[in-house]
């Protein structure tokens, strides 16, 4: 099934908004591609910060790493959840790994023109591997978790699996 290596910042961002989600896009089920949230998110991405290349690590794929060691996210939401520290914590420890001293997140809201930046200390690697811990704990499940209230599914592109009777 899955490792600490392919754990990538789409299982941390789905991890923290809903461990269903999570649970059905580990064992292939994808219908982000017919959401009209996921499309925008795409959009405001692709126009935002395109002077910058992404970072490939394998599993994850981060927006962009300047020359100072920090991670650069840029999010198409108008507020800052925690999920999205999460993931660019996720990139940081992933970075960190591989030897490069990483400072922190930057996250980048475009549609407020704000951001937040995130300082990776020893407190934030260790989330970061609860974090993994946890998203392999949710892969090894035999049986999906529970849907969460419906009123947390708004945008959700897994709506249909987990509401459809």
């Amino acid at each position: 099934m899955i490792t600490t290596q392919d754990v990538g910042g789409v299982h941390i961002k789905y991890l923290y908004h809903c461990r269903r989600q999570l649970w059905l896009y580990l064992r292939g089920i994808r219908p982000e591609h017919l959401s009209a949230t996921v499309q925008l998110g795409e959009a405001v991405h692709d126009t935002s910060y395109n002077r910058n290349s992404p970072v490939d690590l394998g599993a994850a794929r981060l927006d962009f790493l300047d020359g100072h060691h920090w991670v650069h996210e840029v999010k198409s939401s108008t507020r800052p959840t925690a999920a999205d520290a999460a993931q660019g914590r996720h990139y940081c420890h992933r970075l960190h790994h591989l030897g490069i001293d990483v400072k922190g997140a930057v996250l980048h809201y475009p549609k407020t023109r704000r951001t937040q930046r995130h300082l990776y200390t020893p407190e934030a690697a260790q989330l970061a591997e609860a974090d993994i811990a946890d998203v392999l704990t949710v892969a090894a499940a035999a049986t999906s978790p529970d849907c969460l209230a419906r009123s947390r599914c708004h945008g959700c592109s897994f709506t249909d699996y987990c509401w459809t009777e």
